[in-house]
């Protein structure tokens, strides 16, 4: 497994016969992203997940069907409980998408889901945040949004669900708050430079993740798929192994195969039209894929980039009948369904660079974070902040109001993945203390405000979601496998800066509050970062 699916020569067997072991190399750690899935294949035991070890016994355990929210894949998993805690997390079968692998992070976060939890209602009296009641921290929040529509902000974070942004979305629109947005890392997408919007197509990872067994040309474009989705890594390891050209423009980073490097930035998009090899195999193929990442969407030319590369996609040949080979790979697991139901500004109103330079100004008095913890907290100016979510993470750190809300294990959530995927996840275990769901919070919340919601239940909101917006109705359904849709260039054309592009995901482990909270995330993290790598070939 190590060599041929993870690509890493790490581990092997070291002495024969009755002595034998299996041992990393010259006491060094494993440097990939799903080392984890060799517990899964070591028939006898032998070898174990160390954080799950001697805690529980199989049959102990409830087991949960759902799916991950680590990335924007919607691996499926199962999560297994004993009581209220979550005691480990594993695969399931879905040749669609995962196969039967799941990434480090999926497996060994859990123990983040206990940790630095917010399980009570806090409101910030004389600079320290003090617990309370749900009753009153409601009505410091609705005190907090009495000022004018255009005065209020709200921004959605990374594994936000859609039922919560749903929501939110409705409870700013009775406000009348245009400044609204679920792009939390300042991605180009859904909209374009003149804030008309773009078709689905322009955001989707329109071949499927299944696709990239039919492909037989790939170019990355600004994308690390081993950080940024290391199941999908492996997928397309597995079509270099079959012989399929690939090649990248980007940062030069080690995807554990061999790749065509064309070059850095934009000029190289411009120099693979002027006769390069690389364009002429794309062109000859017959299931030619790109492979557009975050860290070329989310710079300030983000509009320019997509519209060039799309551009790219469409002289290369991939628009074809039944086959679109354009893809945009996400890397939040909140992110197409909010762009799916129109998270975005209004007309006239901010995006999150916006909404948090308005706050430092002053001109913004009140900002809902729904989970957003990746934005720059220290620059909201005196901004009251309301912040929705499970961890005292840096919104929370930053917040006036804290509503403590579930974790994703603990509640039924609907999410997109990055091929337009509606998945939902399960709850496995009930939430920590007072902790609400997302959506049931701000239904709460627009009674204080005097704007009630139109809706009680779980089942009233996804059908208002499914009423606003189609395509939540559709579980489980790939649209790129059904036909090209709508083809590209996606966007206006644009200058583009010739700095290069880089790697949306700088540290694999810690991209989010519950990594962050996790202790064995940690100690990854910094084995990754090469501090004590001989720790775990213990």
């Amino acid at each position: 497994f190590a060599a041929e699916v993870a690509g890493v020569d790490e581990i092997g067997l070291a002495n024969r016969g009755e002595d034998a072991e299996i041992t990393t190399y010259l006491e060094k750690s494993l440097t990939s992203e799903l080392s984890g899935n060799v517990i899964d294949l070591c028939p006898v035991g032998a070898l174990t997940s160390k954080p799950y070890a001697f805690n529980a016994r199989p049959w102990e355990l409830r087991k949960t069907e759902s799916i991950d929210v680590m990335d924007a894949l919607g691996s499926a998993i199962r999560v297994d409980a004993r009581g209220p805690t979550v005691m480990r997390i594993l695969p399931r079968v879905n040749e669609e998408i995962n196969e039967e692998w799941i990434s480090d992070k999926t497996r060994f976060v859990w123990d983040g889901l206990g940790r630095q939890r917010l399980d009570k209602p806090y409101v910030r009296e004389n600079g320290a945040l003090k617990a309370a009641t749900w009753d009153e921290a409601l009505k410091a929040a609705a005190e907090a949004l009495k000022v004018s529509g255009d005065q209020i902000g709200v921004i959605a974070g990374d594994l936000a669900d859609a039922e919560g942004m749903k929501a939110a979305m409705d409870l700013a629109a009775s406000l009348g708050v245009k400044s609204i947005d679920c792009r939390q890392d300042g991605a180009k997408l859904g909209v374009g430079a003149d804030g008309a919007k773009l078709p689905r197509e322009s955001y989707l990872f329109n071949s499927t993740i299944m696709g990239i067994d039919e492909a037989d040309a790939i170019i990355l474009v600004g994308v690390n798929p081993r950080k940024e989705a290391a199941v999908l890594n492996a997928r397309l390891r597995k079509a270099w192994l079959r012989m399929v050209p690939v090649a990248l423009v980007g940062e030069r980073v080690d995807l554990t195969f061999d790749y065509n490097y064309v070059g850095a930035g934009p000029d190289s998009l411009k120099d693979l039209k002027a006769g390069h090899p690389v364009f002429d195999t794309l062109t000859n193929a017959k299931r030619p894929l790109v492979i557009v990442g975050q860290g070329a969407l989310t710079r300030g030319d983000g509009g320019a980039v997509l519209n060039a590369v799309s551009a790219f996609a469409a002289a290369a040949g991939c628009f074809k009948d039944g086959w679109n080979g354009f893809n945009v790979l996400h890397t939040a697991a909140s992110r197409v369904g909010g762009l799916d139901m129109g998270f975005l500004p209004g007309s006239g109103g901010k995006d999150v660079a916006g909404i948090v330079a308005a706050a430092q100004s002053g001109d913004i008095k009140t900002v809902l974070l729904l989970g957003a913890d990746e934005i720059d907290t220290s620059k909201l100016g005196s901004a009251k902040v309301i912040y929705i979510g499970s961890h005292g993470d840096n919104g929370a750190h930053r917040a006036d109001i804290i509503l403590p809300a579930a974790a994703y294990t603990e509640k039924s959530g609907t999410y997109v993945n990055t091929e337009g995927r509606v998945q939902r996840t399960q709850r496995a275990v009930a939430p920590k203390g007072d902790a609400r769901e997302d959506w049931a919070i701000i239904r709460a919340l627009s009674a204080y405000v005097g704007k009630t919601l139109p809706y009680d239940t779980l089942a009233q909101v996804r059908a208002k979601l499914g009423q606003d917006h189609a395509t939540f109705l559709g579980l489980d359904f790939a649209p790129g496998a059904h036909g090209a849709g709508v083809a590209g260039p996606y966007g206006a054309a644009g200058a583009m800066q010739s700095t290069g592009f880089t790697t949306s995901i700088k540290a694999f482990h810690l991209t989010n509050p519950i990594a962050r909270a996790s202790r064995t995330m940690a100690e990854c993290a910094e084995l990754a970062a090469g501090v004590n790598p001989a720790v775990a070939a213990e």
